[in-house]
């Protein structure tokens, strides 16, 4: 394993394919400093999944045994990070590419870092409570930002609200990232044992990843203390917009207006783009025609609708159509479709989100053909992780089209879950 590691290059990438830890966090850095990049995946992968994905990546070190850590870390010590880790996004092509920053001077580095720890005041007092899986982009951010500013990580694994709680006691955490799904999770739990636990030490609560409703945003603001609690919003691609609770009394149903170094800009169809430093640049990794079609000048789009009021805040008309957004992952219909169409038993296939009072969304499938659903159920699970697999499957006759036959996926989700939001 030491020879393996001392032929890492700039530019090399190294799949980590282990559960998350604080370990996990500092070989991130160790890795990113040494301007070697690594590419944060889910552990749970199906071999479908994985062999597609590290196919394109194309890693010159996977690691699978966490004890592998251990010799990373030593090899690689905490430093700048010279680059962004290479989270992976699917989208249109039905196939996850890496986003991919490239490796970054000094000045640029250090300029990524600032502007993080400018934003979220990132200080060695700081105790971050990781509550989402670390091979997903925004906690692993808060937590790097954490350990780079001094401060300290806490990772008490899977989530589970008992045991989040217990750790509120005995760690007294200052920060944590969460989605919508894990607010409901929590305020039910400490609904069923008496009330929340002494939540004093926090500083910053921020939440992204699903639209939050109401009842759990005004909840959210008055369990936590005054001031605390801020929701962001922007994608694998990059970050746009924050938001503190208080604004959004004034403003509601507002992402916020663009971050420090941002600009925005809503074109007449509401297509969103966001104009950002060279730092923040991107690239999709071996496909240079879907990068083309993200930028547009020094700004990006991932193809989300919305508008800006007056005041520069921006208000979300929706996700793009082949985006479900369950549980705070991303799941692209796409990828889900290319899974089911290879049954035999299927002639047609359209994945699509609809709306779910625990998970934002719910993962759903129409399908035309005679296939058993239990067979559809077990193919899934065969080659896609949880939280893309569909909960709900519809077997019709024929499949909304338009006249050029694509599939009106907006139609499905008004015939099977009754509401969308406004386009």
């Amino acid at each position: 394993m030491t020879s393996s590691l001392a032929r890492l290059a700039s530019g090399d990438r190294v799949a980590l394919l282990v559960p998350g830890s604080v370990r996990y966090v500092e070989v991130v850095l160790g890795l990113l400093a040494a301007e070697v990049v690594s590419v944060p995946l889910d552990p749970r992968l199906t071999p479908h999944e994985r062999d597609g994905i590290l196919g394109d990546v194309e890693p010159a070190l996977v690691v699978e045994d966490p004890a592998v850590l251990d010799d990373l870390a030593a090899a690689f010590p905490v430093g700048l990070p010279r680059s962004r880790p290479m989270h992976v996004t699917s989208g249109t092509t039905g196939w996850p590419k890496g986003v991919w920053s490239g490796i970054l001077d000094v000045a640029s580095a250090e300029a990524l870092v600032a502007e993080e720890r400018d934003l979220w005041g990132f200080a060695a007092e700081d105790v971050n409570l990781v509550v989402s899986p670390l091979h997903h982009s925004a906690p692993l951010r808060f937590a790097m930002g954490t350990l780079l500013a001094g401060g300290r990580v806490v990772v008490p694994g899977p989530f589970d609200a008992a045991t989040l709680s217990a750790t509120i006691v005995t760690e007294g955490p200052t920060t944590m990232f969460v989605v919508p799904t894990h607010l409901q999770r929590l305020f039910a739990h400490w609904d069923a044992t008496g009330g929340p636990p002494d939540l004093s030490s926090f500083r910053l609560v921020a939440h992204a990843g699903a639209a939050c409703p109401p009842d759990v945003k005004r909840r959210l603001v008055e369990a936590f203390p005054i001031g605390t609690t801020w929701e962001f919003y922007g994608s694998t691609e990059g970050q746009v917009t924050a938001c503190r609770s208080e604004e959004q009394l004034d403003r509601p149903g507002t992402v916020g207006r663009a971050r420090p170094g941002r600009a925005l800009k809503v074109d007449g169809d509401g297509t969103i783009w966001c104009g950002v430093p060279e730092h923040a640049r991107f690239e999709y990794w071996g496909a240079p025609e879907k990068t083309a079609a993200a930028w547009r000048g020094d700004a990006f789009t991932v193809g989300d609708l919305g508008r800006l009021d007056d005041d520069g805040y921006l208000y979300l008309d929706g996700r793009r159509e082949d985006l479900v957004i369950s549980g705070g992952v991303n799941v692209y219909p796409v990828e889900v479709e290319h899974v089911l169409a290879a049954h035999p038993g299927v002639r047609e296939v359209a994945v699509f989100g609809v709306p779910d009072a625990e998970w934002g969304q719910r993962v759903c499938a129409a399908y035309v053909g005679d296939a058993d659903e239990q067979e559809l159920r077990a193919l899934a699970a065969e080659n896609l992780v949880p939280p893309k697999r569909p909960k709900t499957y519809h077997r019709l006759d024929t499949l909304p089209l338009t006249a050029t036959g694509k599939v009106k996926r907006l139609d499905l989700v008004d015939r099977f879950g009754g509401v969308r939001l406004p386009r």
